[in-house]
């Protein structure tokens, strides 16, 4: 039976993969893509695209209510930094951040969450749609981790997991077990060009999930984009989680991996 899906869409290429998986199953997708971030092939790849400002929170209830959507997911990246300017929020997004006790992602989007559900909407998780973009265990591409990389990516990922469950960031850089650099708000290419400029070639990339990752929200991702960023900052590894994390466009992310000499592994 055919459903009609909400989707906030944030910048990258997963809202419209979403959006495609979702169609080819047979359901209609209404998007609600947000303002200077999101990708304008929502407007060919949805059944309807509203493309609202960040703090716009009133209208967007509006036309949630508007369209009856039932189900929504929330993709895509999100620049933090709009959370401060205060010019930008209307009355119900200016109330939205009042209403939680910090500025972490979870914290609001717990609230947003919140809110919908007394309207009857249920945020989704992004996998009911992406399940194909999760990787398995174990080295994807066709270059191997020497005894360094893998002693990094030991030390990194039990760092990496308890950053992420601190709200600090879901990326960091190791380089002979020592932690290069840490994300923060700034995302995770402002973190790849400061570890380079920190420790020189042969960094590796660690990115995992938070121990008790929401999949309804904030799913990390990695794809082509990230591995030409690596590359051309002479990186040596990256390290995923298996399960807990999307991989965009697969074929051409592991064939830049083997062009540029870089290990993917998923642990």
């Amino acid at each position: 039976m055919m459903e009609k899906i909400g989707l906030v869409a944030g910048a990258g290429s997963l809202p419209v993969e979403f959006v495609r998986s979702a169609r080819a199953k047979g359901d209609k997708v209404v998007v609600y893509a947000i303002e200077g971030m999101a990708s304008r092939e929502l407007d060919n790849a949805a059944d309807k695209t509203y493309w609202l400002n960040i703090g716009q929170f009133k209208k967007f209830i509006f036309l949630l209510i508007k369209e009856r959507i039932r189900k929504l997911a929330l993709l895509g990246k999100v620049d933090k930094g709009v959370i401060y300017d205060k010019k930008i929020h209307d009355e119900e997004a200016s109330s939205v951040l009042s209403n939680v006790e910090n500025k972490k992602d979870y914290s609001i989007l717990e609230e947003i969450t919140r809110r919908l559900k007394i309207l009857g909407i249920e945020v989704i998780k992004g996998t009911d749609y992406l399940a194909h973009l999760l990787p398995e265990k174990g080295v994807m591409g066709q270059i191997l981790p020497d005894d360094r990389i893998r002693d990094d990516i030991e030390f990194g990922v039990k760092a990496a997991k308890r950053l992420a469950d601190m709200d600090i960031g879901q990326t960091i850089v190791v380089k002979d077990k020592t932690i290069v650099a840490v994300e923060a708000m700034e995302g995770t290419n402002a973190t790849i060009r400061r570890a380079r400029e920190i420790a020189g070639d042969g960094c590796t990339m660690i990115k995992v999930s938070r121990i008790k990752q929401d999949m309804r929200w904030d799913i990390p991702t990695v794809g082509p984009e990230t591995i030409t960023l690596l590359g051309e900052n002479n990186f040596g590894a990256l390290a995923i989680e298996s399960g807990n994390m999307f991989v965009i466009d697969k074929e051409r992310f592991l064939q830049k991996a083997n062009e540029s000499n870089i290990v993917v592994e998923a642990v």
